[in-house]
């Protein structure tokens, strides 16, 4: 069986919540997608961090599964959220004593997918376990389980990402890349049927520098004083990469990016979120 993958890139802000609402479900139905994980460390109003309301309404919008990053602890309550939700997963390479889990299982169409979430260390502002050896631990929880393994691999640096991908070829489905916020242009499928791209992009406004408004992001640069990153609002896209795999073999038969303009009204995107969406 030929099992389409659907994976989002990070979704900031309000505005990318509502591209996903108002464009992911006909997606679904168009390229007949069977699964669909999203990056939502970026989902709070705020650009930064994700609250278990939010969490809602990812999945009320299509989203099976959430990724989280470097952001997961910026608003501190979705600790518990972690330790309840399965389909929401934190990098595996935190501490073991943190809350939630950074590998999960879930069947869909009659087929068990694993999902992995890991974190890069190059270039990253915290301290956390290696990637390489989490991903292993992650592969061994799901040895036996699952033919369909995807992993997200949020990381600054293309070379771990990459790395990681080659470590991973033939053991998992798909390996891709979130946190820059810049899609690549290397989608590719590796020797043993690996499918990879070094990062699948950003959900949210493109009328910004990586999600930010772009006068706040250059007085910062040219003044070198501090300025408040707000989200921006302006040409709402979805990006991401579409997999298919053979269920059968758990190999990557084929990979395309996608990026797809949403029309997001901006009125809505620039009301001032609620308390629970940060």
């Amino acid at each position: 069986m030929e099992f389409n993958v659907l994976a989002i890139g990070d979704i900031v802000g309000k505005p990318g919540r509502l591209a996903l609402q108002a464009k992911l479900a006909a997606l679904r139905a168009e390229w007949n997608v069977h699964f669909v994980v999203a990056n939502g460390e970026n989902v709070a109003g705020t650009g930064s961090g994700i609250t278990e309301s939010l969490v809602g309404k990812l999945f009320d919008a299509g989203v099976d599964v959430i990724t989280l990053g470097d952001h997961t602890w910026k608003k501190q309550e979705i600790a518990s959220t972690l330790e309840r939700e399965p389909r929401l997963l934190r990098p595996h390479n935190y501490s073991r004593r943190a809350s939630g889990t950074g590998v999960g299982l879930y069947e869909t169409s009659g087929v068990a997918v694993g999902v992995i979430d890991v974190m890069g260390r190059l270039y990253m502002n915290t301290v956390i376990d290696c990637p390489f050896q989490a991903a292993d631990r992650a592969l061994e929880h799901l040895k036996g389980r699952a033919k369909v393994i995807l992993v997200d691999m949020h990381a600054e640096a293309t070379s771990e990402k990459q790395a990681l991908g080659w470590h991973l070829d033939g053991r998992v489905s798909a390996v891709f890349g979130t946190h820059t916020h810049v899609q690549t242009a290397d989608e590719r499928i590796l020797p043993k049927g690996t499918g990879f791209i070094t990062d699948i992009g950003m959900t949210g406004p493109y009328r910004s520098i990586l999600g930010r408004r772009v006068d706040a992001v250059l007085h910062r640069f040219l003044t070198h004083m501090y300025e408040r990153f707000d989200v921006a609002v302006g040409e709402e896209k979805i990006g991401g990469a579409l997999f298919t795999i053979d269920t059968e073999t758990g190999k990557t038969l084929a990979v395309r990016r996608v990026l797809v303009d949403v029309a997001v009204k901006a009125d809505e995107a620039n009301e001032r979120p609620g308390r629970d969406e940060g």
